[in-house]
């Protein structure tokens, strides 16, 4: 009897599949805790915005109808706001669909990607799926990209280069004279995705933005995405920006109808909302300041970050965040990110964040 492994690419055969945080309402289900704290997946704690709750309740009768399959107004939108023309905006299912369609398009057997070590694990597993491969360059000091090196570890079979930035899990950035070196030494053929879901959470005033050298030179995708400062994770929506021709190839490739209607609507209501976003920032900035105190306290080595979630070195990553479930706190352990001492923390609103700092001086 065949197996079915046996008929799909190498590479699919050997993925390991994405392990998520652990939800809720399994720690609720599992262990009987009944209001768990939940920092493990780089959520907004203040919720989604008011405005994209109200434009759902305000669609709900019409779930009957099949979604817009272009997204076009809110394509239409978001290019108002970048002030680019609409066909230079491509809607997934949030980046990690917009990773795989990009690494479905450019990826085969004998053809890589580059990228960095300990970067987002769905680079590794998008290149993986296409039976082709990606490079893990080492990054400087442990926790930052190494642009220098990636860009000399394109050879004649690279098609495209993922770069997270800030980066995930690290909260590391790149800054604008590495990233402009970057570009000028990465041949016109690669493919640059420039990932920037916690775009709005960076404050360093040397942080590059992507969108600014779309200058239609070289084939650059910058991803952004609504599932962070905006709250809406739940709806998976994220989107690209790049040359038409790129944009043609996703449509090409996307699923008929891949964002919802709800996903739609709630998204341009929330992009309105100034004062979430400020709200957000605040919590977050707060947030960090809190936990970067207390881990100094309490002797944790931490990775400074630009994002909304913190890396921590707790010595055992995987026993503490164990321990730290019983106690009704849910982080991520960073084993499958080649950081087995750490623990990934989002940043929570002030009494989970106390809520934290108390179970880790219980464990620790």
């Amino acid at each position: 009897m065949f197996k079915p492994e046996d008929l799909v690419q190498p590479g699919v055969a050997a993925i390991h599949p994405y392990e998520p945080g652990k939800p809720i309402e399994e720690v609720q289900r599992e262990l009987g805790i009944t209001e768990p704290v939940k920092l493990a997946s780089n959520e907004n704690p203040i919720g989604p915005s008011p405005l994209a709750v109200r434009a759902i309740r305000d669609a709900l009768s019409e779930l009957n109808r099949y979604p817009d399959g272009a997204s076009w107004a809110l394509v239409h939108k978001i290019a108002a706001r970048h002030k680019v023309e609409p066909n230079r905006i491509f809607i997934g299912s949030g980046s990690c669909e917009i990773i795989n369609l990009l690494a479905f398009l450019f990826l085969r057997p004998g053809l890589n990607a580059v990228s960095s070590e300990h970067a987002f694990v769905i680079y590794q597993l998008a290149s993986a799926a296409t039976g082709g491969s990606l490079k893990a360059v080492a990054m400087r000091d442990g926790y930052a990209f190494d642009l220098d090196a990636i860009a000399a570890a394109i050879d004649d079979n690279t098609r495209v280069v993922f770069l997270g930035n800030p980066n995930n899990p690290t909260g590391t950035i790149y800054r604008r004279a590495e990233w402009k070196r970057f570009l000028k030494r990465v041949p016109e053929r690669v493919v640059i995705v420039a990932d920037e879901a916690y775009f709005e959470f960076v404050a360093d005033p040397d942080y590059p933005d992507s969108l600014e050298d779309h200058d239609d030179t070289r084939m650059l995708v910058t991803l952004r995405t609504f599932s962070k400062i905006f709250g809406l994770a739940g709806l998976r929506v994220g989107y690209a920006v790049a040359r038409p021709d790129i944009i043609s190839l996703l449509n090409k490739v996307r699923q008929p109808f891949n964002v919802t209607s709800l996903g739609q609507i709630a998204v341009m209501a929330g992009m309105d909302d100034e004062e979430h976003v400020r709200r957000t920032l605040a919590v977050n900035s707060e947030g960090m300041r809190y936990l970067e105190g207390e881990f100094k306290r309490l002797g944790i080595p931490y990775v400074p970050s630009h994002a909304n979630f913190i890396l921590a070195d707790v010595g055992s990553g995987r026993e503490v965040y164990e321990k730290l479930l019983r106690l009704g706190v849910i982080v991520r352990p960073m084993d499958g990110y080649g950081y087995p001492r750490h623990v990934r923390i989002s940043v929570g609103l002030p009494e989970e964040n106390r809520k934290l700092v108390a179970a880790l001086e219980k464990v620790l």
